[in-house]
């Protein structure tokens, strides 16, 4: 019987593409030797690879027609046993659908975000399943895994982690914690003045220095937190991705909100404290799938207010709830994570 061809849609983001991962490897572990294809956007072609789960990674750019022309064609000639489409919207479902693929399977109208896509699928999945990992869980054993999710380990190539701690190095620092402060939208993240206090408590308390990680469009959060840290002296990093990935797998621990850079920590097998607001950490928040071993020993701390309401309506100002969290909160989640490893 000749092996499965899967089409496997993610086109991206970081944090999205994270929880797939542990979907894809369940469909790994249970067709090992499949065809395994990955469309994706070309940002996080290097994020797939160090996955290792992929037999190619194709990539396409869904805001050029031409790129999208181009994958289409290229779907076409190709005979793909089923399109799994993890992403659930009409840019990712209908690449599946206008190249041709006979069997597309993706979320019901229950769990889909946007209105109308799952009449582009064959197979409609209702999820049963909390975390958004767990749920493309559900659409990797719809197309035949056994467990639907796996875990996954990620590769650093070794000569981007010497770089990074020879980078550290040369700032005096051997330990260090990553302060990732953005997130997608403003409304789910703490601000940026309180992960500055935290930096002090940090460096007075524990001796250890922070690395802010933040993007393009995103300097004003590390101004801030760089002021309101005083003498703790925090260091900037906005560098490649793969460096990203090295400084987080060498890190203490990783701060953040719900954050692509932290659930890549997480992935990584990086500690977590992870802070929340309106949106659902039992949906979004750190997922370690076949870990046995976090029973006895967590390796990410979630804080969120017993107050906080669910939700994911995109704002510019910090949600309340986020607010109801204070330093003396945070630090002494780091305070464990620390003593706990030291």
């Amino acid at each position: 019987m000749a092996e499965p061809r899967f089409l496997v849609v993610r086109l991206g983001s970081l944090g999205d593409i994270v929880h797939t991962f542990p979907a894809v490897a369940g469909l790994r572990e249970s067709f090992p030797k499949a065809e395994i294809v990955w469309l994706t956007h070309p940002r996080w072609k290097a994020l797939i690879e160090s996955g290792e789960l992929a037999t190619e990674i194709w990539e396409t750019e869904t805001r050029s027609y031409k790129s999208l022309g181009e994958i289409i064609r290229r779907i076409r000639k190709e005979k793909f046993t089923a399109a799994i489409d993890y992403q659930g919207l009409w840019k990712s479902a209908s690449l599946p659908f206008l190249g041709g693929v006979p069997r597309r399977i993706g979320f019901s109208s229950q769990t889909i975000r946007e209105f109308g896509v799952p009449v582009l699928y064959t197979d409609r999945v209702h999820s049963t399943q909390a975390h958004i990992a767990d749920q493309n869980g559900e659409l990797s054993q719809r197309a035949g895994a056994r467990n639907g999710v796996a875990p996954v380990v990620l590769s650093v190539p070794s000569i981007q982690e010497v770089f990074v701690l020879q980078l550290l190095r040369g700032f005096g620092i051997e330990r260090h914690v990553v302060l990732s402060p953005a997130g997608g939208w403003r409304s789910k993240c703490w601000p940026p003045d309180r992960y500055g206090a935290l930096c002090r408590r940090m460096r007075a308390a524990l001796g250890l220095r922070c690395v802010v990680n933040y993007g393009p469009g995103e300097e004003d959060l590390f101004s801030t937190i760089k002021t309101a840290s005083g003498e703790a002296d925090p260091i900037a990093y906005n560098g490649s991705l793969t460096q990203l990935m090295a400084l987080l797998r060498t890190a203490v621990c990783i701060v953040g909100g719900d954050t692509g850079p932290l659930h890549l920590a997480v992935a990584l097998g990086t500690p977590a404290v992870a802070i929340f607001g309106p949106t659902d950490p039992e949906r979004n928040g750190p997922h370690r799938p076949g870990n046995s071993s976090d029973k006895a020993l967590p390796l990410d701390i979630v804080l969120r207010s017993p107050n906080a309401v669910t939700t994911y309506k995109r704002g510019d100002q910090a949600d309340p709830s986020i607010l109801e969290i204070d330093v003396d909160a945070v630090f002494e989640g780091v305070r464990r994570q620390v003593e706990i490893r030291r």
